[in-house]
């Protein structure tokens, strides 16, 4: 069985978290089915620009709030990219 390759795994949609930096991602590994990732997180430094990316962790009021508002849509979206003709 061959390993991972980078080449087929794409990310379909991605949002993030401003205030958190949570990242929410559509991916699909070649012809699998698309499947929501949760993480990672990316803060700021002091000077204003990205640190490296970190495990999501724990999630916090503030991050659940956000996948509340957001979660219709990302519904949507998974379904239309599982399904496209549905």
């Amino acid at each position: 069985m061959a390993g991972f390759d980078p080449e087929l795994d794409k990310v379909l949609k991605k949002w993030k978290n401003e205030e958190t930096g949570l990242i929410l991602a559509i991916h699909k590994y070649g012809e699998g089915e698309p499947k929501l990732q949760i993480g990672p997180r990316i803060l700021k430094k002091k000077d204003g620009t990205d640190r490296a990316p970190s495990k999501a962790g724990r999630l916090t009021v503030e991050d659940v709030l956000w996948l509340y508002e957001i979660i219709d849509e990302i519904k949507e979206e998974i379904s239309d990219l599982a399904d496209p003709m549905g």
